[in-house]
């Protein structure tokens, strides 16, 4: 009867030991798991980030204040005027000759804004389509040709490029170049890349008559 007895009683204290330890601290009851248990992976939503549209990437870029443009203004002109005259010279970027994407390009890199040399188609699929009212803004770059030629826009009514029979030169937008313009570009500027540029007055317009490349 004894043996019993002290068998019975060391099962229940292995029952009540179970049941502790299946309650927290709270008395509540915790789930218990075996093998026959299966364990399901715990799914975690993630929010993607909204891709960022192209014509949205510049409204990312540091704004640049008025004095800024100003000075950029001043540099880009300064650095056009100063080629007039320079002869054609397929490939060339100056100082002396120029084609016309490497006058556009040294232009711009004397005013303190770079990018990467190339032809013209190069600058048309590499900077973004301009709205209507920036077509004729100062610093657009307009193409004619098949895009195998670009210039820079002074405002409504001329620009500067490097003509292949006449050099570097203001043209006006007359019935001639208007008629063949393929489109214009926007060359995105850099506040940080204009901020170090040494930027210095514009130098003295020189006296040009201006011609027509027919």
């Amino acid at each position: 009867m004894f043996p019993r007895l002290l068998v019975a009683c060391f099962a229940l204290a292995i029952v009540g030991s179970v049941v502790a330890q299946s309650n927290d601290s709270g008395g509540r009851p915790r789930s218990i798991l075996t093998k026959d248990t299966a364990l399901k992976p715990i799914e975690v939503e993630t929010a993607s980030l909204p891709e960022t549209r192209i014509e949205d990437r510049a409204l990312l870029r540091p704004v640049i204040d008025a004095p800024l443009l100003t000075l950029f203004r001043k540099a880009l002109t300064g650095a056009m005027e100063a080629h007039l005259g320079a002869h054609y010279h397929y490939g060339s970027t100056g100082p002396d000759t120029f084609d016309c994407s490497g006058f556009v390009w040294s232009s711009f890199q004397e005013a303190g804004v770079t990018f990467q040399r190339g032809p013209a188609r190069s600058y048309w699929a590499q900077f973004q389509p301009v709205s209507d009212a920036e077509k004729f803004k100062f610093g657009t770059l307009v193409f004619f040709g098949g895009r195998a030629h670009v210039g820079i826009v002074v405002d409504e009514h001329g620009f500067y490029h490097s003509s292949r029979h006449h050099g570097v030169i203001y043209s006006p937008f007359n019935d001639y170049w208007l008629s063949r313009i393929d489109g214009f570009r926007r060359v995105p500027l850099d506040a940080m890349q204009l901020s170090r540029a040494n930027v210095g007055p514009a130098k003295p317009t020189p006296t040009m008559i201006a011609v027509e490349e027919r």
